[in-house]
């Protein structure tokens, strides 16, 4: 044992008094080669890990059905960037991004400590993997003053047997009225909601919803 300490201790001098770039390093001492050999990996992992591009949950994925791609093509294609440099122009609706976390502030603009910031997460984005939660995507049309929301439930939302929890619907319900109401005026909070339910929703069933600017909704 003592003899085993003393060979990793002596890797350990051997690394430290080289950088570990040097291309000597594997003659002079293996214990530096694992190292280096971890260190390049780590390195090479970084870009994915740490992308500087963040996901936009908003755009489909391979677990959007049909009739939600078919919803989505319908106000994609009306969109101002599908319809950029045509004549006629017609309805433009503008795709709203999604992300799995928001910037969090104080009141007066004094940020919040970059912990919580790194943990934090949007609810209805808190679940990485396509399908299983909130799929969702929402369009916005200014001149009409008009959201649309296009949502499936995954099988992590389910109430009763093979159907929605009636609150995942009343949490987009919650999401498309507020952000329309952020839209047309300021960052807003939500201070009462009541939802009549006229029937269950499946899970997997594509299901929209259309917010005017008197905030009426329709399903």
């Amino acid at each position: 044992m003592a003899l085993s300490v003393g060979r990793i201790f002596s890797g350990f001098r051997c690394f430290g008094s080289l950088p570990f770039w040097t291309p000597q390093l594997k003659t002079q001492c293996s214990s530096v080669l694992f190292r280096t050999t971890s260190k390049r990996t780590l390195v090479q992992a970084l870009p994915a890990i740490f992308s500087r591009k963040p996901r936009d949950f908003s755009l489909p994925n391979s677990s959007w059905g049909e009739e939600m791609m078919q919803l989505y093509n319908h106000y994609n294609s009306q969109s101002e960037e599908a319809t950029e440099g045509r004549e006629d122009r017609g309805e433009q609706w503008q795709r709203l991004p999604s992300y799995n976390r928001s910037l969090k502030y104080a009141t007066g603009g004094v940020y919040l400590s970059k912990i919580i910031q790194s943990k934090a997460r949007l609810f209805t984005r808190n679940i990485r993997d396509p399908g299983t939660a909130f799929e969702y995507v929402l369009f916005f049309r200014q001149d009409k003053l008009k959201c649309v929301c296009i949502f499936q439930a995954g099988h992590l939302l389910e109430g009763p047997p093979g159907h929605v929890h009636g609150g995942a619907i009343a949490t987009m319900i919650d999401t498309v009225t507020g952000t329309h109401a952020s839209l047309l005026s300021a960052p807003v909070m939500t201070a009462n909601l009541n939802i009549n339910y006229r029937r269950v929703a499946s899970k997997n069933e594509t299901v929209s919803h259309h917010v005017r600017g008197s905030h009426e909704i329709i399903m």
